[in-house]
């Protein structure tokens, strides 16, 4: 058959509208991406090259780096499908119970450190909202606060390293992975102090609002009874905890000192989990390690299929000449550097209403990188404030994926009360990426001090 003939833009447009009509057909990402891609192939390729499906796929995921994302995978099941999750959060509450909003503050500092651990939006979600959120609620604090700040605290997932998604934009931007991973600790560092201070406001806000009811007469809030920890309770829930803090900062110094490459440092991860899990909460007999396989496996098909038929879908956009010119077409604007920006971050935020961040990094990087590395953008910095805001994605409406797993751990919160719930943190993000911006620093100063000052 011989392949047809259109102009560089008609192709373009209509692989845009061929894709975004399949996307709204209900079709699994995946499937939908490796359709489209097959589509374009049969009607726009040389007929020989359908022979060669499986091997581009193969070459295009024949990557060192893309074997990290199953162990790291592995890694957060272990942890998150255990106790550890619970642990943690409530060592972190008794600790600072006292302080105005602590409660909401050890939710969102639980939820760092267990992403840092876990590298899953999803998994840290639900495994401190599922003793996070019962406990906010039986204290007072309202059904979006409390679902809020789960969902804001889980969007870390993707940007404290091990996160999978910074993973794939260092493959899909060919940036250094320990680069990527250390620019993330700066920018999460700030998110996380940015949601504590929200927390201890909106705290604030509806502990006033408990103390004008009970003046009116009406009924006693829980907002308004204390919990009390003596010292040696404290003490008592911090052996669970340590192993797993020394864990987390094991991993960092097996990667950042030069001991291990990524893949290596999730595998060492990986078999220490799965250690601690056993001597801690006497997880080893087969019946209890199955759950966390088993999550493990269906977990990395599902996102090494997405991440296979995405970069299926990139290479044959390439292949069609379709993202050069798109990245030429976007040069040809003369945007000024900050416009340009903007512009391809509200493309970003345009995708994240309907695509997951793994998707929306491995189909646009082909069109977005060249323009942004000619403008002289750093490329560590840019996946970084890219990160952030696919978190918005995480929790904004239509796919929101972190709404849905709150609404899955609590389902008696109304979604109207999620959704209000979480817009507070949308604009904190918002703030973030803005101070990114004007102080770059942020992301590259922890880099630059720990592996010099970048080449590229």
């Amino acid at each position: 058959m011989t392949p047809l003939a259109l102009s560089p833009l008609a192709l373009g447009l209509l692989f845009a509208v061929v894709t975004l009509l399949v996307m709204f057909s209900g079709m699994p990402i995946a499937f939908a991406l490796g359709f489209v891609a097959l589509l374009f192939m049969f009607f726009f390729m040389p007929a020989a090259s359908l022979d060669t499906i499986t091997q581009n796929v193969f070459e295009e995921m024949a990557s060192i780096t893309l074997l990290s994302i199953p162990l790291f995978i592995l890694k957060g099941a272990a942890i998150g499908r255990s106790a550890a999750g619970r642990d943690l959060y409530l060592a972190l509450h008794a600790w600072m119970h006292r302080i105005p909003g602590g409660l909401g503050i050890a939710n969102v500092f639980a939820c760092g450190l267990f992403a840092a651990m876990a590298g899953s939006s999803p998994a840290t979600c639900s495994a401190i909202g599922s003793a996070g959120i019962p406990e906010m609620r039986s204290r007072g604090y309202s059904g979006g606060f409390a679902a809020g700040i789960i969902a804001a605290g889980g969007t870390l997932g993707i940007l404290l390293p091990p996160s999978i998604t910074m993973i794939l934009y260092a493959v899909a931007a060919e940036q250094s992975l320990g680069r990527l991973f250390l620019a993330g600790i700066g920018p999460g560092v700030l998110l996380v102090t940015l949601f504590s201070f929200y927390a201890v406001w909106q705290y604030r806000r509806e502990y006033r609002n408990a103390e004008k009811i009970v003046a009116g007469g009406g009924a006693r809030s829980a907002y308004l009874t204390q919990d009390s920890y003596t010292l040696k309770q404290k003490v008592e829930m911090l052996p669970r905890v340590l192993p797993f803090v020394i864990l987390l900062i094991g991993v960092m110094v097996a990667l950042y000192g030069g001991y291990a490459t990524p893949s290596e440092t999730a595998g060492l991860g990986a078999i220490l989990a799965l250690l601690l899990i056993a001597v801690i909460y006497s997880v080893w007999r087969p019946r209890d390690l199955s759950p966390i396989l088993a999550a493990t496996l269906r977990e990395s098909t599902m996102l090494m299929f997405i991440i296979g038929m995405s970069l299926f879908y990139s290479y044959v956009m390439s292949y069609l000449y379709i993202s050069q010119n798109a990245a030429e077409a976007i040069v040809a604007m003369q945007l000024s550097k900050w416009a340009l920006l903007a512009v391809i971050l509200l493309m970003v935020v345009v995708l994240g209403f309907f695509l997951p961040p793994v998707s929306i990094i491995l189909m646009t990087a082909p069109i977005i990188i060249p323009p942004l590395k000619a403008a002289g953008f750093d490329l560590i910095w840019f996946g970084v404030v890219m990160t952030i805001v696919m978190e918005m994605g995480l929790i904004h409406p239509p796919v929101g994926l972190n709404i849905f797993v709150i609404k899955n751990i609590a389902p008696d919160i109304p979604l109207k009360d999620v959704i209000w719930g979480v817009l507070p943190f949308v604009g904190l993000m918002m703030v973030a990426v803005l101070l990114c911006c004007f102080i770059p620093g942020i992301a590259t100063a922890l880099p630059d001090a720990v592996m010099g000052l970048s080449t590229k």
